[in-house]
């Protein structure tokens, strides 16, 4: 089992930014997957960047791509997510994930272990 603890959401201004973490054992660094993933309140969860541990390979989805930033910092066991130039639609939970690495972190990969979240509430 995998623990993933999300942390640095709050509330903010549109136009602003937060950035959030997760928290993973060490060993996952360098050999896991890891995603973000966002579910607006009454919505499914729409997948929003992945990263490969292993050399940093990133994956953004259309959404993502140009706002928000996925990384990793090895040292810290932490993985972020920098969400830039925030709308009111970016309102809601924000997970990460991870899944062992077996050969792709492409953003189809399907993640095995999940976090419980953490909420952004973005107003106007």
């Amino acid at each position: 089992q995998v623990q993933l603890v999300e942390s640095g959401g709050g509330s903010v201004q549109a136009g602003g930014s937060l950035r959030l973490s997760c928290e993973a054992p060490g060993y996952i660094f360098g050999t896991y997957c890891m995603g973000w993933f966002h579910q607006a309140p009454g919505k499914g969860r729409d997948r929003l960047a992945n990263i490969y541990t292993g050399d940093g390979t990133t994956y953004y989805t259309d959404s993502a791509k140009g706002r928000f930033t996925i990384s990793q910092d090895n040292a810290k066991n932490t993985l972020y997510l920098q969400m830039n130039s925030l709308k009111p639609e970016d309102t809601g939970t924000y997970f990460c994930a991870a899944r062992k690495f077996s050969g792709s972190c492409r953003l189809g990969t399907a993640f095995t272990y999940w976090g419980i979240g953490t909420q952004v509430t973005v107003s106007s």
